[in-house]
C-alpha cells in the first residue's frame, strides 16, 4: 500500500518548490499550478494545502525565514573571536554563501515576498513574525566582533545590530542582482568592524 505523504513535509515541499519559482519568476509567475509542476505533484496538490494564493505566499514566508534563522544561529554559535583574516566570523562567512546556490536562490525568494509585502499586509506581518529573533542574533554577532572589556550598553549594541542587519539586508539585495565587490568574508568582517567601531565611538562622542 502507497504510504501518504506526511502533511507537514509536504507543505515544506511545496514551499520549497514556490521558493524556486519565486527565484525564477518573481511573484507575478506563482500559481498553485507551477508549484505543482515544479514539485512534481499532482495538480491541485498546493491548491489542496493553500487553499488562497495568499496562504500560499504567507506558508513561503515563513518557510524562508525558517531557513534562514536556522542558518543564522548556526553561523553565530560556530563563531569565536578572535576574527581574523584566516578564521572570519560566522555571520561574514554565511553572508558570503548567499551569493550562490541555494541561498542565492532563498534571497531571490525573499526579495521578491519583500516587494509584494508593500502592498499586502498579511504577508507584510509573516515576514516581521521573525525580526526580533534576527535582531537578537545579529546584536549577538555583533558583541562577539568586541572586545570583553570594551562591550557597548545595550543602547548602542541595538543600534549597531540595526545597521548591520540593515547593511547586510542591502548587500545581499546586491548579490541578487549579481553584484560582488565584496569578495570575501575577512572583506566583509572589515566593513563589518568598520560600522560597529563608528557607530560606537560616534556615541561615546554625544
Amino acid at each position: 500500500m502507497r504510504r501518504k505523504p506526511n502533511p507537514d513535509q509536504r507543505r515544506r515541499e511545496l514551499c520549497d518548490a514556490a521558493i524556486r519559482l519565486l527565484a525564477d519568476d518573481g511573484v507575478k509567475g506563482l500559481s498553485h499550478l507551477k508549484v505543482d509542476r515544479k514539485a512534481g505533484v499532482p495538480d491541485g496538490t498546493t491548491s489542496f494545502y493553500f487553499r488562497t494564493r495568499s496562504a500560499l505566499l504567507q506558508a513561503v514566508a515563513v518557510r524562508v525565514s525558517e531557513l534562514d534563522l536556522k542558518d543564522l544561529t548556526a553561523a553565530i554559535r560556530s563563531q569565536s573571536p578572535p576574527v581574523t583574516a584566516d578564521e572570519p566570523s560566522g555571520l561574514a562567512t554565511l553572508v558570503m554563501r548567499t551569493a550562490t546556490g541555494t541561498r542565492l536562490v532563498r534571497t531571490k525568494a525573499r526579495l521578491e515576498l519583500a516587494r509584494q509585502a508593500v502592498r499586502d499586509p498579511l504577508l507584510d506581518q509573516a515576514l516581521r513574525g521573525y525580526s526580533e529573533r534576527f535582531h537578537a542574533l545579529i546584536r549577538d554577532a555583533v558583541l562577539r566582533l568586541q572586545s570583553a572589556k570594551k562591550k557597548p550598553d545595550p543602547a548602542v549594541a541595538d543600534r549597531q545590530a540595526y545597521v548591520v542587519m540593515t547593511f547586510i539586508s542591502g548587500l545581499m539585495h546586491a548579490f541578487a542582482g549579481g553584484d560582488r565587490r565584496i569578495r570575501s568574508a575577512a572583506e566583509l568582517d572589515a566593513f563589518i568592524s568598520g560600522i560597529v567601531a563608528g557607530i560606537g565611538s560616534s556615541t561615546a562622542l554625544r
